[in-house]
């Protein structure tokens, strides 16, 4: 699901298997990293989503960041994003996190509309990263 993820967002970091598998366990070696989340429809999986958390001066606190959201597509547009959130919302509130970020690719108008519907807000930032 990671790799599908990567390759359907355009224009994203490449996917690298061996990149994705090691900085995963480095993320499940210290519960302070955040939390993954395994989403099923009975016992069919149809997806994931990644917290990570941090501080912030600006939030007051503990941020969080939505880092990966990806439901299986046969499963998109069923309400499983929206309940995705609201669960990691509810968790993320009992982790003493008081803001949540994610962001999203320009064009990926359904999972805008879906963030946006759930009350999440453009700030009208630019995101920029450097690699170290």
């Amino acid at each position: 699901m990671m790799r599908a993820l990567a390759e359907h967002e355009p224009g994203a970091i490449p996917f690298n298997e061996h990149a994705a598998r090691t900085v995963f366990r480095q993320f499940l070696s210290l519960p302070a990293f955040g939390r993954v989340w395994l989403l099923y429809e009975s016992a069919a999986l149809v997806g994931y989503i990644v917290l990570t958390i941090g501080f912030s001066f600006e939030f007051h606190g503990h941020d969080a960041f939505i880092d990966e959201l990806y439901i299986v597509p046969a499963y998109r547009r069923r309400g499983f994003g929206r309940q995705a959130l609201a669960f990691l919302e509810q968790k993320a509130r009992e982790m003493g996190v008081t803001a949540v970020h994610l962001e999203a690719d320009h064009g990926n108008d359904p999972a805008i509309e879906l963030y946006r519907r759930s009350g999440y807000r453009d700030h009208e930032r630019f995101l920029m990263t450097k690699w170290l």
